[in-house]
């Protein structure tokens, strides 16, 4: 009886290479899922958790922004929670509002513009000038014709009522000019931001110069001078503009406007960028307007302060 002949089986030299594949795709998944993972915002994904538990019948009050409740329905399912930042308006950022973003729990604080705090500690700075020129004047009895006022400039100090500082159609300065410029000289030549002097004239023609540009810039000159030379103000930290009739602060021709009008101002300018100068001016019209006070900005700012050195 012939014996069947058994054939040897041939060697498979490339098994390794299934094992190989087989363990490429394991790590292929692996890194899928780190990379998923390291991109998860926390506060968005325990939201969308917590809907998606109450669609399938958690008892719970947590639901998505955008949504018209809890997850019973896909018409109403909003995955992407609503991120409009609150730092783009400025009134609330001032007032210190508490409402909060309810698809991320985060708080307005949080989403604060980043210009914000620099320039709320500018706004800071020029208010602390404004305090020390106001006590100075104060105590001189000279604080009445004087006004002042933080905007995108920096602190504008004016020299209002015509009469007490220049006389109609005159660049001369009175003797109580004199002393208001003398008394704001002191606080004024120990800080370091660059002095505007700008000068204005009523829409009356002048009969004594020229133009009202050249009486404008008469009287700025005429301020400036006194800066510096009885005030010691270094000269290069101060300027002259005359803007004739140009910039009128209240329009027509009645004896009110004509003397309001007829007026230099003190612009103590501050170095930061437009766009936090804009800011400035911004913060300034919600204090004068009364929706926050200066204690409840110091609060704010002292709080993001806070936060800054935390995040560092």
């Amino acid at each position: 009886m012939s014996r069947k002949h058994e054939e040897e089986e041939h060697e498979n030299h490339e098994r390794w290479a299934v094992s190989y594949a087989d363990m490429m795709t394991v790590l292929v998944a692996l890194f899928i899922v780190l990379y998923a993972m390291s991109q998860v915002d926390e506060a968005k994904f325990e939201a969308l958790k917590e809907s998606l538990a109450v669609g399938f019948g958690k008892d719970a009050t947590v639901v998505l922004t955008g949504s018209t409740g809890a997850l019973t329905g896909l018409d109403a399912f909003q995955v992407s929670p609503d991120f409009s930042s609150v730092a783009n308006d400025t009134s609330e950022m001032v007032s210190g509002s508490d409402s909060e973003d309810a698809s991320d729990g985060t708080d307005t604080a949080d989403q604060v513009d980043p210009n914000y705090l620099e320039a709320a500690a500018e706004y800071e700075d020029l208010t602390a000038i404004e305090k020390k020129l106001q006590a100075k004047l104060a105590d001189q009895g000279l604080d009445a014709n004087v006004s002042f006022l933080i905007d995108e400039r920096g602190l504008v100090i004016g020299l209002v009522g015509s009469k007490v500082f220049f006389a109609a159609d005159d660049a001369a300065m009175t003797d109580r000019a004199k002393k208001v410029v003398g008394t704001l000289s002191g606080p004024l030549k120990r800080q370091t931001r660059q002095i505007s002097i700008e000068g204005h004239a009523n829409l009356l023609p002048s009969s004594r110069y020229a133009t009202n540009w050249e009486l404008s810039a008469a009287r700025a000159v005429a301020v400036l001078r006194r800066f510096v030379e009885k005030g010691g103000v270094s000269e290069d930290q101060i300027s002259a503009t005359g803007y004739g009739d140009a910039r009128p602060l209240l329009e027509g021709d009645s004896e009110e406007a004509l003397e309001a009008n007829r007026r230099v101002e003190i612009v103590v300018e501050s170095p930061s960028s437009e766009e936090i100068r804009a800011l400035i001016a911004q913060i300034s019209e919600e204090i004068d307007a009364g929706n926050v006070t200066h204690e409840e900005l110091q609060s704010q700012l002292a709080e993001l302060r806070i936060k800054e050195m935390g995040e560092l």
